[in-house]
């Protein structure tokens, strides 16, 4: 058993409800009910009942939970202990998130950031990408999270926290899929995708540049969750990371036209100039720790 999953335990326990607790964890709800099942099953014991309600604690979970808290507790003593012996850091990061940033890790970084340095307050700031990187570049943000489908700006250190796909998707039904695509025909149709500056955006103009096409019309969406549902209700096509448009394609919303992109990184970054400030440096350290668990 991980901490982390005693961390996810505990949250269920007290929530009584999957949803909440991913919430509250920044964790999806299928890594929520992973943490909890990977318990249940190394100790053999069912600890928690399904009920329409939500969860709630068997017999045998109630008792686990008591040990479950002082475990955790003596675990937050021994961070305490160490911040004390070494000095403390103290202070507010701003961190900047854009649409596409990797939820499980994201809460395992909040997560070993309050244990190690309980005196930084996180400021979680949700914007576009374009947003995320002017207000690192502006300082008015002291590092982000966004996605890169090309080469980052030499202005910034980052770190490569994971990866997805792109696929430009349609309504099901609106184009013939056994047949070739007809990209002079798709630039007939309406294109839903964001602002050329963003990841997706990017993406769109390759394929562009490459089918050597120019939509007659382009609606500028940056809500991956807007964009799928305007794709699903006909209005036009557009790009989808591979999360989306998988869940999309098994509830029948979207069809598959192409893959737009193979691996888009979500990057964290910061500005070079500020490698020295010590509360990145300690950020940094931490996010390679959680990278290496996952």
């Amino acid at each position: 058993m991980e901490i982390h999953q005693l961390k996810t335990f505990l949250a269920v326990a007290r929530e009584g409800s999957i949803t909440r607790a991913s919430e509250q964890l920044y964790l999806s709800q299928p890594a929520v009910s992973a943490h909890v099942k990977a318990i249940e099953d190394t100790l053999g014991l069912i600890l928690f009942e399904r009920t329409p309600q939500g969860m709630r604690l068997t017999a045998d979970g109630s008792v686990i939970l008591a040990q479950v808290e002082l475990t955790l507790n003596a675990h937050r003593e021994i961070f305490e202990q160490a911040t004390r012996l070494k000095g403390k850091l103290s202070g507010t990061l701003r961190l900047g998130i854009g649409c596409q940033t990797a939820p499980e890790m994201l809460g395992e970084l909040l997560t070993r950031l309050a244990e190690y340095y309980p005196d930084v307050t996180v400021s979680l700031r949700h914007n576009s990408a374009a947003e995320v990187i002017q207000g690192v570049r502006s300082e008015e943000l002291d590092a982000g999270f966004y996605s890169e489908a090309g080469e980052s700006d030499p202005m910034f250190d980052t770190v490569e926290v994971g990866r997805f796909g792109i696929y430009l998707s349609a309504p099901p039904g609106l184009i013939d899929l056994s047949q070739p695509v007809d990209w002079q025909q798709l630039a007939l149709l309406p294109w839903i995708c964001p602002a050329s500056s963003t990841c997706c955006g990017r993406a769109a103009e390759k394929l562009f540049d490459k089918h050597q096409i120019r939509p007659v019309k382009v609606i500028s969406v940056d809500r991956e969750q807007v964009t799928k549902n305007l794709i699903a209700g006909g209005v036009g096509i557009g790009l989808l990371h591979t999360d989306t448009v998988r869940e999309a394609q098994l509830s029948g919303e979207v069809e598959v036209i192409c893959e737009a992109h193979k691996a888009a990184r979500v990057l964290y970054f910061t500005l070079k100039k500020r490698a020295g400030d010590p509360l990145l440096k300690a950020i940094n350290t931490l996010l390679c720790e959680v990278i290496a668990h996952y």
